[in-house]
């Protein structure tokens, strides 16, 4: 699924009060953005939000926060918000890379749903379940680590569940086919996950938890 170029999506951005500009400055306080402790999410690779948006619906006593590179997708998210008024989600236009620089030790969930799978092997440190990831999360989950997620690749999948378990964490949910699954597992769809639905292509789930 490709996205489109938006255009004026700098403005968009600049002009939505979701978005925050320099995350940055709100390190270690983003119980003041959001105004409540409540617990935080944070969706790296949001994409245009449709996963997001459904979960603050859904859960109003917790707060979310989208991370996505690109501007046009960010963009795209902030028109799928429309006159939606949610005030427990937020969104940061930047490179997951930089996630250290944003949270200390405030996020109590991670969602990967649908993240660049990066299938090749020269390309495996880029995967948002990569080593090098997975140390950067330790320095901003709050306390116990949480990671949830979605995939419809094989390969992303098989090394996820490798470098989660070699990692320490232990494996809550585990799924082959989360459409299919006999437990009904909850579950809100992504618009990939939408489309890939329709194509009745299975898709791979963890619910993966560190408990200190």
């Amino acid at each position: 699924m490709r996205y489109n170029v938006v255009k004026g999506a700098k403005y968009i951005l600049e002009d939505s009060s979701y978005v925050i500009k320099n995350p940055n400055l709100h390190k270690k306080n983003w119980n003041k953005i959001f105004e409540n402790n409540n617990p935080i999410c944070l969706e790296l690779g949001m994409g245009r939000g449709i996963f997001l948006i459904e979960m603050a619906k859904q859960y109003p006593n917790i707060n979310f926060i989208g991370l996505e590179i690109d501007s046009s997708q960010t963009a795209t998210a902030i028109k799928n918000i429309g006159t939606k008024r949610l005030k427990n989600l937020r969104i940061i236009c930047s490179d997951a890379n930089n996630i250290v620089d944003y949270f200390e030790r405030e996020i109590d969930t991670i969602y990967l749903t649908f993240s660049e799978p990066w299938p090749k092997k020269q390309d495996e440190k880029k995967r948002f379940t990569s080593m090098h990831y997975l140390k950067l999360y330790d320095r901003i989950f709050k306390k116990n680590k949480h990671i949830v997620l979605k995939t419809d690749n094989k390969i992303l999948f098989a090394s996820s569940l490798e470098n989660l378990s070699k990692y320490w964490y232990t494996f809550e949910k585990v799924s082959l086919d989360l459409h299919h699954d006999e437990r009904k597992i909850p579950n809100l769809m992504t618009d990939f996950e939408i489309q890939y639905y329709k194509e009745n292509r299975p898709i791979y789930y963890v619910d993966a938890s560190f408990r200190n």
